[in-house]
């Protein structure tokens, strides 16, 4: 599910609802989508979600779609998957027959796009630029 890469207006109603109605927030970084369940007023459980511990959390978190849980995967901003974590839960939990839905909305990469003049029916998407160069 998307989340807001800037301007909390950009989280849709929709998003909203979905994290009120989850079970379980999966969240790169607990801290940042803490700050923002406080800003909503909402208050679900979080679980860490990142390229540093997915190898342990998804057998968990498996467990809990198979239950019958309603996860909800979220990035620190924007979309889960482009350039965030998520793809390997995504795929298993597709293998093992869960239903993924996809709550859109904010994405750096789209906006970016938007407003660059630049045409927009082909495009590749190479990664995000390092935060610093290297030398």
């Amino acid at each position: 599910m998307s989340t807001p890469i800037g301007n909390l207006g950009d989280l849709s109603s929709r998003a909203r609802d979905e994290l009120a109605a989850a079970d379980l927030v999966a969240a790169e970084d607990t801290r940042r989508t803490g700050q923002l369940m406080t800003t909503l007023g909402l208050s679900r459980p979080l679980l860490s979600l990142h390229e540093h511990n997915e190898t342990q959390r998804i057998p968990e978190l498996l467990q809990r779609l198979a239950e019958g849980a309603r996860v909800a995967l979220v990035s620190d901003a924007g979309t889960p998957l482009l350039s965030d974590p998520g793809f390997e839960l995504v795929r298993q939990a597709a293998a093992a027959g869960v239903t993924v839905v996809a709550v859109p909305g904010p994405s750096a990469i789209t906006a970016a796009l938007s407003v660059a003049g630049l045409p927009t029916e082909r495009f590749a998407f190479e990664g995000f630029l390092p935060a610093r160069l290297a030398g």
